[in-house]
């Protein structure tokens, strides 16, 4: 008892599941400040939301009513990389199939939008009463399976390696960048004026929010696919206990703001088609499990120095604009025939590279 006590004691605090709980209950606060403070309802944070506001407001797409650089995205990217630095785990490193992770962060991305969310907020969607997002969050575990299956097959995009220093700088460098193209808003930078796009928190507050998940972020490897992922294979739970939190913390916080809207009908961006928001976040999951992570994991990969990640954040970016550019994504009127076909053809894609990068067809050659 005595050992396992010495052992407990040991553990630093952001690995222990206490140090995960208590991020998990601060990225809930924190959205929760955020939408009281002009974002979108239950959009304290999405990954794919901001980055599609981002591409919008590059100029990668012209859906007027969601083009905006989020801080929230500048933020948790620095933040990452001030905690990477600060506990000496920046490390410039890549080349574990950067083109195959490209194309599938475009396909992740077309079925976040698809479903009007990325994992993280599937589960802000859960703490505000949304049920669709419980639609949703039944196809992410499905296709979460899914990639465990292949995984079990042996499924690899291969190691990285080691690159130049200067490599891992570049999105850290990039962040702040867009944060002055923000600040400076000259007029190739689009802004919305109506719609969610034109909904936000202050500048500076957000980018502190960001910079304070971020950090967290990543000294408790939080990720929404790992804590389902290391639950089915490893019997892990430490992970799966931060997506637990985010979920009663937002609840509560919602029913005291009287937020909270239990049911499926006039939820805040969402749809009710139950069928595509199951298929859009199944193909989130299965995506997300051969790239190693979920949306939000990328992001704080790509602050960590991992420049596989950070082109998987410009596929999930080039994946919105071509959501929006050739009428992919849904709207609270539900998904378009084009974001269907769009899916079927994302899921033959994802299979198609589960089956080459696995041992299956080492086995039947």
């Amino acid at each position: 008892m005595e050992k396992e006590k010495l052992s407990d004691e040991k553990i630093p605090f952001f690995e222990s599941k206490k140090g995960i709980i208590f991020a998990g209950g601060a990225v809930g606060i924190i959205a929760l400040i955020l939408v009281a403070l002009g974002n979108p309802q239950n959009m304290g944070f999405c990954i794919a939301c901001f980055e599609r506001d981002i591409a919008g407001a590059l100029g990668l797409h012209r859906a007027a009513v969601v083009q905006y650089i989020r801080p929230e995205i500048i933020g948790l990217i620095l933040g990452a990389f001030i905690a990477a630095l600060a506990g000496k785990e920046f490390k410039s490193k890549g080349g574990s199939s950067p083109i195959t992770r490209f194309f599938i962060g475009i396909a992740v991305m077309i079925g976040a939008l698809m479903f009007l969310g990325c994992p993280l907020r599937m589960v802000l969607r859960i703490g505000g009463g949304d049920l669709n997002a419980i639609v949703g969050l039944v196809g992410f575990m499905a296709g979460i399976g899914v990639g465990i299956l292949f995984l079990n097959k042996g499924f690899s995009l291969k190691r990285n390696y080691k690159t130049s220093s200067f490599d891992g700088y570049v999105m850290p460098i990039a962040s702040v960048g867009l944060f002055i193209l923000l600040l400076a808003a000259p007029a190739f930078i689009f802004f919305s004026e109506e719609g969610p796009g034109s909904m936000h928190a202050p500048i500076f507050i957000a980018l502190v929010c960001g910079l304070i998940v971020g950090f967290l972020s990543q000294k408790t490897r939080l990720c929404m696919v790992g804590g389902l992922r290391d639950k089915v294979m490893f019997k892990q739970n430490y992970l799966l206990l931060g997506f637990v939190a985010i979920i009663v913390v937002t609840a509560i916080g919602n029913l005291v703001l009287g937020n909270f809207n239990l049911g499926f009908a006039e939820q805040p961006v969402s749809h009710t088609d139950g069928l595509w928001n199951f298929l859009g976040m199944a193909l989130v999951g299965w995506g997300s499990v051969l790239l190693g992570g979920c949306p939000l994991r990328q992001l704080i990969l790509s602050g960590e120095g991992n420049s596989d990640s950070a082109v998987t954040v410009f596929g999930m970016i080039v994946g919105a604009a071509f959501a929006h550019n050739f009428s992919l994504a849904s709207s609270g009127n539900g998904p378009t025939p084009n974001g269907q076909i769009a899916v079927i053809i994302c899921f033959a894609f994802i299979l198609l590279l589960s089956i080459a990068n696995s041992d299956l067809l080492k086995k039947n050659s």
